[in-house]
């Protein structure tokens, strides 16, 4: 992971160190919510398409898919193996894996699958990084032929970059997808306090569908497009000046 950003970093918790100060001495009067729900949006009217991808641990990458424009929320589990209800101690066959719901007007398949290429090293056998098993190994998981045409066609020009090792990637048809256990959930964004506290306390099953949790998880990570990582920095900085904890949308 790239280091955490500094100055804005700082300026985070020294703005919350601030508000809580003067809160504390009631020069400030702020509204902390017990919760926030959050919209789901509607997907018999908007509908939405599902690609599921593995690419080493799901914790990171989750957060490399959830900042992408389109995207409407993400999930981690465990796919691609024969083992039935598989659990985080006892994944059988199964590999890590993101789900990705995402607005097929706003971003298509194929830019899914620069992501995922650019995520990972795809010609690591059966791991990534210091991570190395058979449940890191790299999958494009398909839904029907045209997808698995077009996650061929790209199989072949990440082959023709590396000319000299071989692209591991495997390409399955899906067959089922086990949502992970809620601990794993948008992981990156649970490390940071300082952010769940900004989207007040939303309860597990309303993070897991959250837009703003996806979005958050991947700007946690500092894994955003550097236009996304630079809105989300003023959308905070702005709360901080005005002393309003509530991060709505980004």
């Amino acid at each position: 992971m790239k280091p955490m950003k500094g100055d804005i970093v700082v300026s985070h918790l020294l703005g919350f160190a601030i508000l809580s100060i003067l809160t504390a001495n009631g020069a400030l009067s702020i509204r902390l919510p017990d919760r926030i729900t959050e919209g789901v949006k509607d997907s018999s009217t908007q509908p939405l398409k599902t690609a599921v991808f593995a690419l080493g641990s799901f914790w990171r990458s989750e957060a490399a898919f959830g900042c992408l424009d389109g995207v409407i929320r993400t999930t981690v589990g465990y796919a691609g193996g024969t083992k039935t209800n598989p659990e985080f101690r006892s994944l059988g066959d199964h590999a890590e894996s993101v789900q990705i719901e995402y607005d097929p007007k706003i971003i298509n398949f194929r830019q899914l699958l620069e992501v995922f290429w650019s995520s990972h090293d795809s010609r690591q056998v059966f791991g990534q990084g210091p991570d190395v098993g058979n449940q890191y190994r790299s999958i494009i998981f398909t839904n029907g032929t045209e997808e698995t045409r077009i996650a061929s066609a790209s199989k072949e020009r990440e082959q023709t970059r590396s000319k000299s090792s071989i692209v591991t990637t495997q390409i399955q048809q899906l067959r089922m997808f086990y949502p992970a256990e809620p601990e794993h959930q948008k992981f990156e964004l649970k490390r940071n306090y300082f952010l769940l506290q900004l989207i007040g306390n939303m309860p597990e099953e309303e993070l897991v569908r959250s837009t703003i949790a996806a979005k958050l998880n991947g700007y946690a990570a500092e894994l955003c497009p550097p236009r996304t990582q630079r809105q989300i920095d003023a959308k905070i900085n702005d709360i901080l000046r005005k002393g309003w904890p509530i991060l709505r949308d980004v």
